[in-house]
């Protein structure tokens, strides 16, 4: 199964989460909805260098997709979903993916 973190509030986390929708092959976390989700996902920024690019540009990094092997990616075309940035506000100064 692949883990997916996301937030709904996030503009491709939402369209990953329509593309899985009901597929037991994915799991969705929402990292806002517990702090539990939330330690999980932050444990997993701050230790894979996946992420490295993503926090020296400002990103948050979700969607996040845990491989069932344990690889982390920021790419939903490694997860088997298709491709979700389309320039939305990913960035903390809104400028974009």
């Amino acid at each position: 199964m692949i883990k997916i973190y996301v937030m709904p509030t996030c503009p491709d986390c939402t369209k990953v989460m329509a593309q899985v929708k009901d597929n037991p092959e994915y799991q969705i976390i929402d990292i806002g909805a517990h702090v539990r989700n939330l330690k999980e996902f932050l444990y997993l920024r701050d230790n894979d260098p996946v992420f490295d690019a993503a926090k020296r540009y400002g990103f948050a990094g979700i969607p996040c997709f845990v491989l069932e092997d344990g690889t982390v990616t920021l790419s939903s075309l490694e997860a088997g979903i298709s491709p979700v940035c389309n320039g939305a506000s990913c960035r903390i100064d809104g400028s974009g993916c």
